[in-house]
């Protein structure tokens, strides 16, 4: 698998979550990582991404300030922590990996995508 997210589970509102992807360090040398969501019923949409460096951060207006997104090269792994999670945070999370080292949050912009991990928010 090039890309395997885990860490899915169940938190309390106002509480926080951790994820993790691993990917293959062959494939993706220089791409830069990020995670999508899908709640049920809505399309999936971006939630953050980092650039190969780890210099550069984005996120969704919904994440800033909650989530931070950061990567370990040397073991292969992009993460997500979330904070004060919300029962709207609940969803299907997916990380992917972009040759773009500027996101601007489109899907298209993402070549690989791993399997989801569900997290749920209960209030």
């Amino acid at each position: 698998v090039q890309l395997q997210a885990s860490g899915g589970g169940s938190v309390q509102a106002g509480g926080s979550h951790g994820l993790s992807c691993a990917y293959s360090g062959d494939t993706f040398r220089g791409y830069a990582l990020g995670w999508f969501r899908r709640v049920l019923g809505k399309e999936r949409e971006f939630v953050a991404a980092i650039n190969w460096r780890g210099e550069g951060t984005y996120y969704a207006n919904f994440a800033k300030g909650r989530f931070t997104i950061s990567r370990a090269i040397t073991k292969t792994t992009v993460y997500l922590q979330m904070n004060n999670m919300e029962s709207e945070d609940t969803a299907v999370y997916y990380c992917a990996a972009s040759p773009f080292q500027k996101i601007n949050g489109n899907e298209a912009e993402f070549s690989a995508w791993g399997q989801g991990t569900l997290v749920t928010v209960s209030s």
